[in-house]
């Protein structure tokens, strides 16, 4: 692996003077070369601490942090081969686009030559060609985020470090940048770890997503695995929306869940075999994966208590057994909506459901 982060901790005074914070909490993670891997969590989770402890801006307490083999843990953050790019951009507002990008390549006193040739060919890899005599002033917040990723790119680091990039940008230009970050990461094969607590974000750009909660490692996984498979309630509640509904094992058959739930028995695929007769569970129901008034094999009848017609899709708040379910209906054709207090049919949609344990 590339870069290792080994039973790492980061404890801090408390602010009263009395105590210890624990941020960090026996973090372990390995990193693949060229990998896009996102930190992802609620505020106050550890994601920033972490990222800032690969930077060299914060020392490990404990643990180990180790670079295509070598650790890290003291070298200070210019000696470590990696480039930031900050929330805030941190450019210099008195230096042109050109002057910015090139300021870490002049420091290291390259030729200028070679500073000319690297900076041309960053700003195009941004696509921010021609703009190399603007002063940030005259750039849009998109223009200006392209230059903050061009002056880390263009020090040629192993290791590409993003702290929350898009949040001071407008949830259009937001969207863009994600897709230009994450088709210049591809393009140029760098290994990247990158923090934000925006799912989506995480969702579209991550090879792998690292779920944190209070400064530990909930789960790690591919976009799809955290979503489809989480691995606890934490990560299913955080990622994305979800239903939990309760229900008791009955059976176990080929890998396979017989649960009473909701006046129904459902079949579902176990995550392991740990599971048994009699013990209690919860399903993980995420609101797309029921369908209203299927053609055949409803599972469960419900009364609908809220509806809401988003365009793309229908939100509905539906009761079935006496829990309150949010699903959502996405059918192109449907011409009606069903109002509240209208019954229907429900079908829990095969292999789309996940249990774990209560």
């Amino acid at each position: 692996m590339y870069l290792v982060l080994e039973d790492v901790f980061k404890i801090f005074p408390s602010r009263g003077g009395v105590g210890e914070v624990t941020a960090v909490d026996n973090v372990s993670l390995q990193i693949e070369k060229g990998e896009f891997v996102t930190l992802l969590g609620p505020s106050g989770c550890g994601k920033t601490t972490t990222l800032r402890m690969i930077a060299g801006f914060e020392f490990p307490t404990k643990g180990n942090i180790r670079l295509d083999g070598e650790v890290i843990n003291d070298l200070p953050p210019h000696k470590r081969d990696m480039s930031m790019v900050f929330q805030s951009y941190a450019i210099f507002p008195h230096l042109t686009v050109f002057e910015n990008v090139a300021y870490g390549l002049k420091v290291k006193k390259l030729p200028k030559a070679e500073i000319s040739e690297r900076v041309e060919r960053v700003l195009s890899l941004v696509e921010l060609e021609g703009f190399g005599s603007r002063t940030p002033e005259q750039l849009s917040g998109g223009q200006q985020q392209r230059v903050a990723l061009a002056r880390a790119l263009v020090m040629e680091p192993k290791v590409l470090l993003l702290d929350e990039p898009l949040s001071n940008l407008d949830a259009k230009l937001r969207e863009q940048m994600r897709s230009e970050i994450r088709h210049i990461q591809k393009q140029i094969s760098i290994t990247s770890v990158y923090v934000t607590h925006d799912q989506t974000e995480a969702m579209t750009m991550s090879d792998r997503i690292v779920v944190m909660n209070e400064g530990r490692i909930e789960q790690v996984g591919s976009p799809t695995e955290i979503y489809r498979r989480p691995s606890n309630r934490f990560v299913a509640d955080f990622i994305g929306r979800a239903n939990f509904v309760k229900g008791t094992v009955k059976g176990l058959e080929d890998g396979r869940l017989a649960i009473h739930t909701l006046g129904n028995t459902l079949s579902v695929a176990a995550a392991h075999n740990n599971f048994h007769i009699g013990q209690d569970v919860t399903l993980v129901v995420r609101p797309e994966m029921v369908m209203i008034d299927p053609p055949a094999n409803a599972h469960a009848e419900g009364i609908v208590r809220e509806a809401a017609y988003l365009g793309s899709m229908v939100e509905y708040d539906v009761e079935v057994d006496g829990q309150l379910l949010s699903l959502v209906e996405y059918d192109p054709r449907r011409t009606t909506i069903h109002g509240e207090g209208e019954r229907v049919q429900v079908q829990f949609l095969d292999d789309c459901l996940y249990v774990i344990p209560d």
